[in-house]
């Protein structure tokens, strides 16, 4: 039982992020003592929620992930693979505490789009592409070619889609991976791989890597194509973000006012998945009474931890960030949105728990060659890069499809140069760089400096999850070419070493 170990890397992710807050209220803007109150009552309900949350994810949900994973690979029956991997994609995605974030804030901005259908889309996207992360492994398609192709697709599709849904889509790809789904889907990953190891001659490294950045692809496809069926009128849109309405009530019941209704999305994005892993035990798993008891005890501490999660992002995070968005953007020209957004990025993206789970399983699995702070530095850098742009957007109101185009072009040709195992990482860093502060704080944060400016938050807000997810697959690709050039000067001076050795023993 390691509560206080998650109670601590929650608190290194979080605190930093509102010691930021603080020092921008006293000396760049002050936010209503309301607000700020509920942000600090926010923020503790969140580390509580998170990290009660991360230990049930841990105890309850990632073994059985790498037993689903390796139990199915041995089956050898790629029709029910396939299946159950959309299944379990499904089920986890309706569970995901980021998806529901984030659909909650689309409606917000657009009344014409429904938190359920958004929901459901973006589910059936995760469920489909889950499949094809199983397929990809099994036939061992190379990633370079399954990006290209699909990442093809999303671009003729951005082309013709309705604006609004763009950033929307792109921004789904990014929430779908988080808390919930990248510790479970890694961790079928790495139980597909471990079979794989005695069966092909591929590296384990290369098969434990790419799940979530191909997972990442199906939601993006799935809003573009409810974009296309939609019946093309716009949205309601909601131009000012309110920032008062929060400030109503005492504090205290501000957030038990949100519990009934979170603890019931609770309960139902929980309950298929509960279902699901049942069918697991009874017709494939069949685990022993003190696994199953162990597993219970992990969905409820689940089920507590996104409840307290939720009602604490809901009820203090998003209203601070909206409002220090509006605040600082209308500051002068806005200028002071890049600096801050840089910041912002560089701390949330080494702040965000799927990254620390990312980053672990990397050096693990890559013997130490790849070392956690070099992966978090370049990261920061990315991510930093992204937030700061996104804020350029915002205030020039540039569209999101030219950064998109540039930074997956770029991103793209790169896997065609780049070692195998970092192009898989890059792809899943992508999908993990946007967790909970990032689809909360950060975007509520870009939807008050979209109201400031009075634009259009669903065509200049959203997107900015996009941009978080894109920026590390060029910085950690950069990297891969890197440690390459390294490997290749380095058998090139072994090789000088031996030749010089030879000329001397031959010499005598």
């Amino acid at each position: 039982m390691n509560l206080l170990t998650k109670l601590k890397d929650t608190m290194i992710s979080v605190v930093p992020l509102m010691v930021i807050v603080l020092i921008l209220h006293f000396f760049v803007f002050p936010l209503p003592k309301t607000i700020l109150m509920d942000f600090l009552i926010g923020g503790i309900l969140l580390i509580l929620g998170l990290s009660v949350f991360l230990l049930g994810a841990e105890i309850g949900m990632v073994p059985i992930g790498q037993k689903v994973g390796s139990s199915l690979t041995r089956k050898r029956n790629l029709p029910l693979i396939l299946v159950i991997g959309f299944v379990v994609g499904f089920a986890l995605s309706v569970a995901e505490p980021d998806i529901q974030v984030l659909a909650s804030q689309v409606t917000d901005a657009d009344a014409s789009i429904t938190c359920t259908s958004l929901i459901m889309m973006i589910s059936i996207g995760v469920g489909l592409f889950v499949s094809m992360a199983f397929a990809r492994t099994i036939f061992q398609v190379p990633l370079k070619w399954l990006f290209s192709v699909f990442y093809g697709i999303v671009f003729i599709l951005t082309a013709v889609v309705r604006p609004e849904f763009v950033g929307i889509a792109f921004d789904a790809g990014g929430a779908t991976t988080g808390p919930m789904t990248v510790p479970f889907i890694m961790a079928l990953g790495l139980g597909v791989a471990s079979v794989r190891r005695n069966v092909s001659t591929s590296s384990v490294e290369n098969d434990s890597f790419g799940f979530v950045g191909v997972a990442s692809i199906g939601p993006i496809l799935a809003v573009l194509l409810m974009g296309l069926i939609s019946d093309g009128a716009a949205g309601t849109t909601s131009q000012a973000v309110s920032v008062e309405a929060f400030s109503t009530g005492t504090i205290i019941q501000h957030f038990l006012r949100l519990l009934p209704g979170i603890s019931k999305e609770a309960l139902k994005a929980l309950l298929p998945l509960s279902f699901i892993l049942l069918a697991f035990q009874v017709t494939l798993l069949h685990m022993p009474r003190h696994q199953v008891k162990k597993t219970i005890l992990g969905l409820f501490y689940t089920f507590v931890g996104l409840v307290v999660f939720l009602v604490g992002t809901n009820g203090g995070f998003m209203p601070a960030g909206k409002a220090l968005g509006a605040g600082i953007g209308n500051l002068g020209d806005g200028w002071a949105l890049f600096p801050i957004g840089l910041l912002f990025g560089a701390v949330v993206v080494c702040a965000e728990p799927a990254v620390w789970v990312l980053t672990d399983q990397v050096e693990e699995v890559s013997g130490g060659h790849i070392r956690r702070p070099v992966m978090l530095i370049t990261l920061a850098i990315g991510v930093g890069t992204a937030v700061a742009l996104s804020m350029l957007r915002v205030v020039a109101g540039i569209n999101l499809v030219w950064f998109l185009l540039a930074g997956y072009g770029i991103a793209l040709i790169m896997t065609f140069f780049c070692p195998p195992l970092f192009t898989a990482i890059a792809f899943d860093s992508g999908g993990v760089a946007t967790g909970p502060l990032s689809s909360t704080f950060i975007l509520s944060f870009a939807l008050g400096a979209s109201a400031a400016f009075d634009g259009n938050p669903t065509t200049d807000a959203f997107g900015i999850l996009a941009m978080i997810a894109m920026t590390p697959l060029i910085a950690i690709q950069t990297l891969g070419l890197i440690y390459k050039k390294k490997q290749h000067t380095m058998k090139k001076l072994k090789d000088r070493h031996k030749a010089q050795t030879a000329s001397v023993r031959d010499k005598r």
